[in-house]
């Protein structure tokens, strides 16, 4: 009897732990099958997240067109993916030049998009872009880009495919937003509010795609981080304001949000928040309890200021 008390936790995590595993492995080899001979548009494709989609969906078997701004890093890319796969169970990917802050060419873009293969089954708006500074210090031009980037071409990119999808009645459009456009951070109002106007949009595209058959799916992670990035060493002392931003300067790799996104794409999940307890507490926070976000938010402010006049 002693005996067996031992050795009962032991094996009962052992059992636990291989139920999980055969759990994701089933999930992963369902998500792979998914996206099988699917035509898969992976805008930003060069980017550390783009890569890490193309790597899934490349794996899972997908047909896919890649694009992005620099051809060479296109081609790069394509040579790392076919480099490692077996290509009697994969598709070569097309590449195709698309800047996606350029709302003129997008239209032309599209149809490049449409003549490699007929069709787009599904969609992955990957592209952004970024900044950070106070209001005043922010250029009505950089608002613009920033609104291009995050939602103009998103959309102009969208609608452009989407006259396809309809003909045939079937389809689904990902589009890789951010917890922002759920929750205002200070010093990032431009990308927050292209990151809100996407949400906006895609929520009400999903409700009228509901008649042909399209899912609409957004991923909203918290901080994306780099392969290689750390968190910044600081003074991080008992503060709910510094505790919830050091909570989100860790962020989620690009590999856990390239798999999360193939995971919608095959369960079609309409909304996904990446993000740990804290980050996702704060959109709760903000959406039944607005007046302790913003008393939050305005006490990190004047740390903010405090500590760059002692400094």
């Amino acid at each position: 009897m002693g005996i067996f008390s031992v050795l009962a936790l032991p094996l009962l995590l052992l059992g636990i732990s291989g139920i999980i595993y055969i759990y994701q492995s089933v999930r992963w080899l369902l998500s792979k099958s998914a996206v099988q001979n699917k035509v898969v548009v992976i805008t930003d494709a060069i980017s550390g997240l783009g890569k890490e989609c193309s790597r899934v969906f490349h794996a899972g078997g997908a047909r896919l067109v890649l694009c992005g701004r620099t051809w060479e890093k296109l081609e790069a890319l394509y040579d790392a993916l076919i480099s490692v796969t077996d290509p009697s169970t994969t598709y070569a990917p097309k590449l195709i030049l698309l800047d996606i802050t350029d709302i003129s060419c997008i239209r032309d873009v599209a149809k490049e998009i449409l003549n490699c293969y007929g069709c787009v089954d599904i969609l992955i708006n990957n592209a952004s872009m970024k900044v950070k500074g106070a209001v005043q210090s922010i250029s009505l031009e950089l608002d613009k880009k920033i609104m291009d980037a995050n939602y103009f071409g998103p959309i102009t990119l969208t609608k452009a495919i989407l006259p396809n999808m309809i003909s045939r009645r079937t389809g689904q459009i990902v589009l890789i937003n951010s917890i922002q456009g759920k929750i205002g951070i200070p010093f990032r109002a431009a990308y927050a509010a292209s990151k809100h106007a996407a949400v906006g949009f895609f929520d009400c595209l999903r409700a009228e795609m509901e008649e042909f058959d399209i899912s609409v799916s957004t991923v909203n992670p918290t901080f994306i981080c780099s392969y290689h990035r750390q968190p910044a060493p600081g003074n991080w002392e008992a503060s709910i304001w510094k505790f919830f931003f050091r909570k989100v300067s860790y962020g989620v790799h690009p590999v856990e949000v390239a798999e999360e996104v193939l995971a919608t794409v095959s369960r079609k999940k309409q909304e996904v928040l990446m993000a740990n307890p804290i980050p996702r507490a704060a959109v709760y926070i903000r959406t039944f309890f607005p007046e302790l976000f913003f008393a939050i938010v305005a006490s990190g402010i004047r740390e903010r200021l405090k500590t760059e006049e002692e400094s």
